[in-house]
């Protein structure tokens, strides 16, 4: 396995805090670019939506005022975009009370489009969906708001985010609570799919439907349920999502992934061992995702097959990690890029795998000072730009939470 040794790093900047902390590190093919600056925190979260515009000039993000508390109803952020070519200008368009500090408000530009954005905000009772044009101004609401959006950008499908906020604080929202939180698993809340150009939608998977499928490894009697984790194929007639489910006294839960046509039909379990976490699609039937095989066995990157009895194949072993991380391909499928949680140093590592040669290739560690735990910690999430030349991260190392860029197009233009 071929990999570059901390030794060879150029450290930059090497500022020490207490205990000692390096702030961040750079190998030497990597530069570390900041996009946004103080006074304010900005960030842009999940690593599985279009950050970037078609031309690869115009990054989405989002600015706050604070850091360290759970978001409050009444708590705005502003949206905004970087423009790349002229200064890293910030340029604001919109505002929302409707966000988490994991996965804001699921800012993303519409998929097929270079000037819409999509983007959740709160109207009084209810959460909705704002399609902005950010050059027109022009702004279409949608009853309720998304999760993930189809490839062609038509369609979305989405789960019921009171739930969420009530099930999993950092991934719902707060201001509106959850109707249905005395009922483990109603049948009027779960995954609903919207039509983004009528603005209808309809309620296609419930979690009373789908915490009726028996799990092979336990009982899941007396447990509450929720979805979290949706994610379309990149063909556009699947998605997959998380089922969740824990006892009403404890803190720790059991996942299992899901896949159905975008209508909810053919529904089936991809992962039934009861661990899953983050996943991406590498293409239209396959998912990598960092997961168990077994109850039993050890955590590890694995490519599922979205079909019956489908192949499961290790990625990774010994060389991605340690540990979990946020995933995701870049275009044409041949580099993974991927990051850790803080190590005993309190460094997030950000790095390229390249499935062919089985190589790893370090792009950053950055350090996540201890007030950044739990709910409000700032995970780097890398994001891929749409040539795949660039990534991005979100890393508190220097002022704060702000949204940085890493030029990787030396390392994956030439042969490791």
């Amino acid at each position: 396995m071929a990999r570059l040794s901390r030794r060879r790093w150029l450290g930059l900047n090497l500022t020490f805090a207490a205990g000692s902390f390096i702030r961040w590190q750079l190998p030497p093919q990597a530069s570390l670019r900041p996009l946004t600056r103080p006074p304010s925190y900005h960030w842009f979260g999940y690593y599985d939506k279009f950050q970037f515009d078609p031309s690869d000039r115009y990054v989405l993000g989002m600015a706050v005022d604070f850091e360290h508390r759970s978001p409050r109803p009444d708590d705005v952020i502003t949206l905004g975009m970087i423009d790349l070519n002229n200064d890293d200008e910030w340029i604001p368009f919109a505002r929302t009370t409707a966000w988490c500090w994991q996965q804001g408000c699921m800012l993303q530009w519409r998929p097929g489009s270079d000037s819409e954005v999509i983007f959740n905000d709160r109207e009084g009772d209810r959460y909705v969906a704002r399609i902005l044009n950010v050059r027109t101004g022009r702004c279409r609401t949608i009853s309720c708001p998304i999760y993930v959006v189809s490839p062609d950008g038509r369609t979305a499908v989405t789960t019921d985010f009171r739930r969420l906020g009530w099930a999993r604080p950092g991934y719902g929202y707060n201001g509106i609570p959850d109707p249905y939180a005395d009922l483990p698993a109603p049948e009027n809340s779960g995954i609903w799919r919207v039509d983004l150009e009528t603005g209808k939608s309809e309620l296609i998977l419930s979690l009373a439907e789908v915490a009726s499928i028996p799990w092979q490894h336990g009982s899941l009697e007396g447990c509450v349920h929720w979805f979290n984790h949706l994610l379309v194929n990149p063909s556009g007639d699947r998605f997959v999502f998380l089922h969740r489910w824990k006892k009403s006294d404890s803190k720790s839960w059991y996942t299992r992934m899901l896949s159905a046509n975008l209508d909810g039909t053919d529904l089936r379990v991809v992962i039934d061992s009861g661990y899953v976490s983050h996943f991406v699609w590498r293409d239209g039937r396959h998912v990598l995702a960092y997961s168990r095989r077994h109850p039993k066995e050890n955590w590890g990157f694995f490519l599922w097959e979205d079909r019956p009895e489908g192949r499961v194949e290790p990625v990774g072993q010994g060389v991605m990690g340690p540990g979990d991380g946020h995933c995701n391909y870049l275009p044409g499928g041949e580099w993974i890029v991927c990051d850790t949680y803080p190590d005993a140093q309190r460094l997030q590592h950000v790095y390229l795998y390249h499935v062919p040669t089985n190589t790893r290739v370090e792009l950053a560690a950055l350090l996540s000072p201890p007030q950044y735990t739990g709910e409000w910690r700032c995970d780097t999430h890398p994001r891929v730009s749409r040539t795949g030349r660039y990534i991005t991260v979100d890393s508190p190392h220097e002022s704060g939470r702000q949204i940085y860029l890493i030029d990787i197009s030396s390392i994956i233009e030439k042969a490791l």
